[in-house]
């Protein structure tokens, strides 16, 4: 025989040996997805998920006559988006399914799956009535419970904004106004000034001196931009920036629709920096809008009281609730989150189909513990639609909250999150 083939034979023989001799009480290594500290599994037993999601891909708001068209070169052609504006594409669905087979695979390894029951409520998806939102919704829960054909629950008509999901302003006075145009302007300052750059960069692109718009237009910065305030509506802005957010906020979904760099940038050579700079444009619009602290209280009211309410139902081992990038960024200035870096994303806040997940956990020394993850597919997941699981998953980031202490292993005690939560909803009652 062969020495080589030999050799092949014993090395093969010995690997079956090896595993055949294996201790049966000794259990399969299992790793996670996201750093642990050694003895992590063995010190702590993951409880529940409450998961709060933007949805995924969409298509803008692209017609003849249009914002976008005014103000983008004629010879210009937007990407040709299917179906109907601000719908969740199919790449977008598609996209939400990896994510939702990810979470399987996640949750399989806690035996959380094995405990899904319709009829006792252990799972709850939720979703705005937008389209976006419930098919977002629905691709998840499809993907995470094959087969099963779970509920997704939408509360008022459809394509309607349900009250929990929308960030509008529910307490309106004098004394409100006053407080948030302050934080704003404290936060922000002039706002258009900070980002004049990223305008420039925007202009570039769309080749504005050539657009239908000029000269009437040559230049967002010339339009002063200004928050507003109304009774059950969301806070809004006039001027510059919500124009250069229209752009910025199409560009960005063009990137991820578009695998060809050269015709979603118009182009253009741009780099990685240069997207990220296009999406602050957009992100630097939302968090104007709803990250003042006196804001973020206000609209995310409904919302922070669903999450604490899904948190401590006890039948409960996981829930999605499916909204909107306001949604993510509002309770995340509510809970007074640290900001933290989000690599491999052009989007620095609220990446699309992001989902912000708290974990409750009990651990070996009986105390109940919380741990807060962003988590989100990077650009070049979204763009490629790269299947993601543990061998390729997406990002997990730890969001830190401001004056709250962590323990070794980097969890609060769930009762301090409980308070945090509490804190935001009762601080409603204040403005």
């Amino acid at each position: 025989m062969n020495l080589k083939y030999v050799i092949f034979y014993f090395i093969g023989l010995l690997a079956l040996v090896a595993f055949a001799c294996r201790p049966a009480n000794v259990p399969e290594p299992q790793t996670e997805w996201i750093s642990r500290a050694d003895g992590f599994q063995q010190n702590y037993t993951l409880d529940q998920m409450v998961v709060l999601s933007r949805h995924n891909i969409r298509s803008p708001l692209v017609s003849k006559n249009s914002v976008l068209t005014r103000l983008t070169n004629s010879n210009y052609q937007w990407f040709q988006w299917e179906g109907q504006p601000s719908h969740l594409t199919a790449k977008g669905g598609r996209l939400e399914e990896k994510m939702g087979i990810f979470f399987r695979e996640w949750l399989q390894k806690k035996d959380f799956i094995s405990r899904y029951s319709p009829s006792s409520g252990s799972f709850r998806f939720y979703a705005n009535a937008k389209q976006r939102c419930q098919t977002t919704a629905r691709s998840f829960a499809d993907a995470l419970l094959p087969g099963l054909d779970a509920k997704v629950e939408m509360n008022v008509e459809y394509d309607t904004m349900d009250p929990v999901f929308n960030p509008r302003i529910t307490k309106l006075s004098d004394s409100f106004v006053a407080k948030a145009l302050s934080e704003i302007a404290e936060r922000f300052g002039d706002l258009n000034t900070p980002i004049a750059s990223s305008f420039a960069l925007l202009e570039r692109v769309i080749d504005i001196s050539s657009s239908p718009a000029y000269p009437d237009t040559t230049s967002f910065s010339q339009f002063p931009s200004a928050v507003s305030f109304k009774m059950n509506a969301e806070p809004s802005m006039t001027g510059g920036l919500k124009m250069a957010c229209t752009v910025s906020d199409a560009l960005s979904l063009q990137y991820y629709e578009e695998t060809d760099d050269y015709k979603a940038s118009f182009g253009h050579s741009l780099t990685f920096g240069d997207w990220v700079q296009i999406s602050s444009v957009k992100e630097w619009y939302g968090d104007v809008l709803f990250t003042a602290p006196s804001v973020s209280v206000n609209v995310a009211h409904p919302l922070l009281q669903e999450i604490l309410s899904e948190m401590q139902n006890e039948n409960r081992i996981f829930t999605l609730l499916c909204g909107h990038d306001s949604n993510v960024g509002s309770v995340l200035a509510a809970l007074e989150a640290e900001e933290v870096d989000l690599p491999g994303s052009i989007e620095k806040r609220t990446p699309i189909g992001c989902k912000l997940v708290f974990e409750t956990f009990t651990g070996k020394d009986g105390i109940k513990y919380a741990e807060i993850l962003l988590v989100y597919a990077t650009a070049s997941q979204l763009r490629s639609e790269a299947s993601l699981s543990y061998s390729n998953p997406p990002t997990g980031v730890r969001i830190p909250l401001k004056g709250l202490k962590a323990n070794a292993d980097g969890l609060y005690r769930l009762s301090d999150v409980y308070g945090r939560l509490s804190r935001a909803i009762n601080a409603y009652d204040t403005l």
